[in-house]
């Protein structure tokens, strides 16, 4: 169901983007596409330093944000929203309150190039601690915040975040959860070299190593408990994750289907420094290529690696974690994505997977698939 957000000027646009985004931006300016008079989408960028006047950074900040904009199909317009930290009055007693607006040199310059690719702008706005204004309002008035009405309710959408950060943070886990899978771990990597040597293992490890026998039948059915997963099913998962060929299998898999992951599986084991082995269609999915993945089915695979990275010794978490910022990054949430690469950063700063990543999530670069034609709402 396509549900209809009215805004009949720039405070009620203001209250819709929370719900457009998830969250209510901090630091951040966001961009919403249009399509002849309706939304088409949200991007969020930092918003660079207030005190920064380099030319060049701000030129290039715009310039990848409007081309950014500018590559949502069927876009013809464009609302600009500022959200930052620093007040927006210049003099707290001015009557009425009057500002020259944080970045107003960006706020020109984005400006500047909407208008050189064709976007008519619908608002360009900035919210303060104090107030928001409207760049393009010549008198610069500050208003007030309760002026802004509260984002409206709408069906299925989740409770709307703090910031942009909101969720991000692993699950809290307990210490005996936490020795429970550290203990199943070093039972099945026993487990596992008992094969060979026919030693007394716990027979619970057995089973997991019997799971992981069939890599992507065991990757579809933890879809099934993301959120209680036993502790030797997430010993198996971190073992998996751990390892960069399986890591990508699953990747590929929660992306698409069983039958890919069938696919990449034995393509990965064929690999023998060979990529003509991989199928271009399977490769690029990491890349952010191809048609765009069920979204639902990528967040239950996020939900289950954040709790398997909660869940591990801390040595064994990245494989989890590059997995997290992997699937964030699918999702459109880079800011979550470079929070766990942090974090995996912490543990192996020269994790290949995790590089790799960095690159896509400094660079703004978002998957391919994110600006797959949508559906205005």
């Amino acid at each position: 169901m396509t549900t209809i957000l009215r805004a009949s000027g720039a405070a009620q646009l203001l209250s819709h983007i929370p719900v457009l985004t998830g969250f209510v931006p901090r630091h951040s300016i966001v961009l919403l596409p249009f399509c002849e008079s309706r939304t088409i989408g949200a991007l969020r960028f930092d918003a660079p330093d207030p005190a920064s006047e380099d030319s060049d950074e701000i030129a290039r900040f715009a310039a990848t944000a409007v081309g950014t904009a500018c590559r949502v199909p069927d876009t013809d317009a464009l609302a600009i929203a500022f959200y930052l930290d620093e007040p927006l009055r210049a003099e707290a007693h001015d009557t009425p309150p009057r500002s020259a607006l944080p970045l107003s040199d960006l706020a020109d310059e984005l400006m500047r190039r909407a208008d050189a690719c064709g976007l008519h702008l619908v608002e360009v706005l900035c919210v303060g601690p104090d107030g928001w204004s409207d760049y393009r309002d010549p008198a610069r008035i500050v208003h007030p915040l309760a002026d802004l009405p509260a984002p409206p309710s709408v069906p299925g959408i989740a409770e709307i975040g703090a910031d942009q950060h909101s969720g991000a943070e692993l699950p809290q886990v307990d210490l005996v959860e936490k020795e429970r899978v550290g203990r199943a771990l070093l039972a099945l990597e026993q487990a596992l070299s008992a094969r060979s040597t026919h030693e007394r293992v716990d027979p619970r490890a057995f089973a997991a190593v019997l799971a992981v026998d069939d890599l992507p039948v065991f990757f579809e059915s933890v879809l099934d408990r993301p959120e209680n997963l036993p502790p030797f099913s997430t010993a198996a998962l971190l073992w998996a994750l751990s390892r960069p060929l399986l890591r990508d299998v699953a990747l590929v898999q929660w992306a698409r289907d069983i039958d890919a992951g069938d696919r990449s599986l034995q393509a990965q084991l064929a690999f023998r420094g060979d990529p003509a082995t991989i199928p271009s269609d399977l490769g690029e999915v990491l890349l952010g290529r191809g048609p765009r993945p069920d979204a639902d089915r990528l967040g239950v695979a996020l939900t289950i690696v954040r709790a398997a990275a909660a869940r591990a010794p801390r040595a064994q978490r990245i494989g989890a974690l590059t997995a997290a910022a992997w699937l964030s990054w699918a999702r459109g949430q880079a800011t979550h994505a470079a929070h766990y690469l942090k974090l995996a950063d912490d543990i192996d700063p020269e994790f290949s997977f995790t590089r790799m990543l960095r690159v896509l999530v400094d660079g703004s670069v978002l998957p391919e698939w994110a600006f797959a034609a949508a559906r205005p709402s």
